[in-house]
């Protein structure tokens, strides 16, 4: 790092200034650098600070304030550099290199600064009010929207203060404040957003519509959203054609193909079938040979010796066979031994923290001492059992394999074991021979084995018989429990028919006493009706006589009264037949309750209340049936309508005892 005081070392040791020059130029990365031109004097410090400046730096002794921090600034870079590198002093106002760098990390505290453009500057929001807030930033975003222009502000303005930022492609502003403008590339994007809270003043003029806050966040445009969508399915098809690549290239390679059959290819062929490298190309290429007919009479001869050949094949694959499998015995029986020195070690160990636990050793530990030293027995104990059953395991595998081949022995060995024990039954029978027990014992054992196997076969054979026997039995018990709950489903039906049914036949029966007393009625309607015409014709004759012979008023008035006499004669003998007598007891037991319910409550009970306390008495009963009964008897029970609108009601009253008042 040089300084102000260190410049007179420079100028008093020229040799150092070459490796200064390349570290600086290390330091600067795509800074471009040229080391032959000096354009300003070291010693002048005016140009020294000036240069400072246009590179937004503070030098050092020098008094100011940098344009932007130093986290915005090159990575890496002495601002003390240039003097010896003769880098041209940089203007950040520039349009290419760009105003207002990407944002920092959120850690690193950003200081805002005043921002000089020609027409207008812009001025930073206080740094301890919150940062702007911005809405989702769109996928592909290129636009922002800026709001809070002032009034006064035209397009040449917005573009200075934002081509700083980046390439515009277009900016479309609004007759009020604001406008959107999109940028070449998004990261564009990125710098304009650094900009938001800052408040915007053209010129020197301090007039309202000449100065603005403004408010840049990220816009939603179709364009954007367009080219996004292309990239994302540009970069899907590359991917698909690298997985496509990459399956290609994994693909396992395709068969070689075979050749088609002649008689020189043939002799190659059994020649390759001969060779144990060459076997497994050489008899695929013989399977589809005669898959594909090529055997005739004419080349019979060569395809035998081919087979013939393959056949050989057969032996040098059962010893490849053989060997493997002793390889894989002498394995097993090395893992055997090293399981067993493991297992005899954990044995060791286990005894060492069986005899640390006794109550001469144990006594001497302390607490925490024990409890580790009991841990680490039960964690030994643990890892010993399982070693053992992992090597018992091993040993009833070996004596599993060991039976297999007993088993498997061929049948003339077994003929001769049969053979051997019959001849020891009889060397046993006779006293001459009794000397052969001794060097028979096998025999005569394995002979008792094959007896005993087979009893233990019969009694297998006769266990199955038994289960099969159960499974029937238990069968028939699930289809007998069946067949009770269809039975039981059946009856249900049954009940539930035979009371629909007589709910129908009594339905039918109501449906005929209504047909007989609709008869009724109209009978007697009829009867009425030829009634009145009786009595229109003799009054119609009784006024004519009374015209011709002038009879006097008291004569019609008799025949009137004589006439209305009959009508209510009539009407009662009607009502007589309509209140015809009592069926039951039971119908004259609910009169009776009914007339006791009504005499209690004068002003009457609609049919719901009645039905609601006879269903007490008797759940069947329906109101219906109530109904009827009291419309079967007009002189002991009256209807009448109370109440008005909505609140209409029918009452029963009791009208029996209004027949016997004295007047």
């Amino acid at each position: 790092v040089v300084d102000a005081g260190g410049l007179e070392s420079i100028t008093q040791c020229p040799q150092a200034l070459p490796q200064m020059m390349a570290a600086a130029a290390d330091g600067l990365g795509s800074i471009a650098i040229d080391t032959t031109q000096l354009n300003m004097s070291v010693t002048d410090s005016t140009a020294w600070a000036t240069a400072m400046n246009n590179l937004g730096m503070v030098p050092v002794g020098l008094p100011g304030q940098q344009l932007v921090s130093d986290s915005i600034c090159v990575p890496g870079f002495d601002p003390s550099l240039n003097v010896m590198t003769g880098i041209t002093p940089i203007n950040p106002m520039i349009p290419g290199l760009g105003l207002v760098p990407p944002p920092p990390p959120a850690e690193v505290a950003v200081v805002k600064e005043i921002i000089h453009c020609k027409s207008c500057t812009l001025f930073p929001q206080n740094p301890n009010l919150p940062p702007p807030s911005t809405r989702e930033r769109p996928p592909g975003c290129k636009t922002v929207f800026v709001g809070g222009l002032p009034e006064n502000a035209t397009e040449e303005i917005i573009q200075e203060v934002f081509e700083q930022c980046g390439d515009i492609t277009a900016i479309r502003k609004s007759k009020k404040n604001f406008c959107h403008i999109r940028f070449a590339e998004e990261f564009m994007v990125d710098k304009a957003i650094y900009l938001s809270g800052y408040r915007m003043r053209l010129g020197s003029s301090t007039d309202k519509k000449d100065s603005g806050r403004l408010h840049v966040d990220f816009a939603q445009a179709r364009d954007d959203f367009y080219e996004w969508e292309c990239k994302q399915r540009m970069r899907a098809r590359e991917e698909r054609h690298r997985r496509k690549l990459e399956e290609d290239r994994l693909r396992p390679p395709s068969p070689p193909a075979i050749m088609h059959y002649s008689e020189h290819e043939a002799a190659l062929l059994a020649e390759k079938l001969k060779d144990d490298s060459k076997f497994s190309e050489a008899i695929t290429v013989l399977l589809s040979w005669i898959e594909r007919g090529e055997v005739n009479r004419r080349s019979a001869n060569q395809f035998y010796s081919m087979v013939q050949s393959a056949n050989s094949h057969v032996r040098r694959l059962m010893n490849e066979k053989a060997t493997h499998e002793q390889e894989m015995e002498e394995a097993k029986e090395t893992f055997k031994n090293a399981l067993t020195g493991i297992l005899t070690q954990f044995e060791q160990i286990v005894a060492v923290f069986n005899a640390s636990t006794r109550q001469k050793a144990w006594d001497h530990f302390s607490k925490a001492q024990r409890k580790n030293i009991d841990i680490w027995r039960k964690h030994s104990e643990e890892l010993r059992n399982a070693q053992s059953e992992q090597l018992m395991g091993i040993r009833r595998e070996e004596e599993m394999e060991m039976s297999d081949d007993e088993n498997c022995d061929s049948p003339t060995k077994k003929m001769r074991v049969d053979e051997s024990g019959a001849n020891v039954k009889n060397l046993a029978s006779c006293p001459g021979h009794r000397g052969f027990q001794g060097t028979s014992a096998l025999a005569a054992q394995a002979y008792a084995l094959k007896e005993e196997n087979d009893s233990l076969r019969w009694q297998l054979d006769a266990y199955r018989n038994e289960v099969e026997l159960l499974k029937q039995e238990k069968e028939q018990l699930f289809r007998t429990e069946e067949n009770v709950t269809k039975d039981q489903q059946l009856q249900f039906l049954q009940q539930t028919m035979q009371g629909m049914q007589q709910q129908l036949l009594t339905i039918q029966e109501e449906l005929n006493n209504k047909k007989s007393e609709l008869e009724q009625a109209k009978e007697e309607q009829s009867h009425t009706q030829a009634l009145l015409k009786v009595l229109q014709e003799q009054l119609k004759g009784t006024k004519e006589s009374v015209e011709t012979n002038g009879h006097s008023h008291e004569d019609t008035n008799e025949i009137n009264v004589l006439t209305v006499a009959l009508v209510n004669q009539d009407r009662e003998s009607n009502i007589e037949k309509r209140s015809q007598g009592l069926k039951s007891e039971k119908e004259a037991l609910l009169i009776g309750i009914i007339s006791t319910f009504l005499h209690v409550h004068p002003f009457g009970a609609n049919i719901e209340y009645l039905w609601s306390y006879m269903q007490q008495l008797d759940s069947k009963i329906s109101a219906n049936e109530i109904e009827m009964l009291l419309m079967r008897l007009p002189r002991m029970f009256k209807q009448e309508f109370t109440g008005v609108g909505a609140t209409l009601e029918k009452r029963w009253k009791l009208c029996a005892f209004e027949g016997i008042k004295t007047p």
